[in-house]
């Protein structure tokens, strides 16, 4: 029961990340300003990733770990989606700066 948690725990996770860039992707289309939108789909995006793989490393074990198997690789590049293209941090500044400066509201994008 507990790896059928994490698989679903994925699943959801990697549906929240689809529509945010979705949302994110429509509102360019629209000829909107996105780089908000971008930031926060880059940002949940990226960590989603990283613990979406964790968790598949952790559900094979060690033999997970190897490299017989492409999820070490998948553990391994993973990381770098968090640094490629603005790190964590950036997203986090660019979303934060956003807000407090009532460019955007919470919810905003609804």
């Amino acid at each position: 029961q507990a790896i059928q948690w994490q698989i679903a725990d994925s699943a959801v996770e990697i549906e929240a990340a689809r529509w945010l860039v979705l949302n994110a992707t429509f509102t360019l289309d629209q000829g909107e300003d996105n780089r908000h939108l971008a930031s926060m789909a880059k940002l949940y995006g990226a960590n989603m990733g990283n613990r979406v793989v964790d968790r598949v490393l952790q559900i094979h074990g060690g033999m997970g770990y190897t490299r017989e198997l492409p999820i070490e690789r998948w553990y391994r590049e993973a990381r770098l989606w968090r640094i490629y293209d603005g790190t964590d941090e950036i997203q986090r500044m660019i979303i934060s700066r956003n807000l407090l400066k009532g460019h955007v509201k919470v919810g905003q994008y609804v």
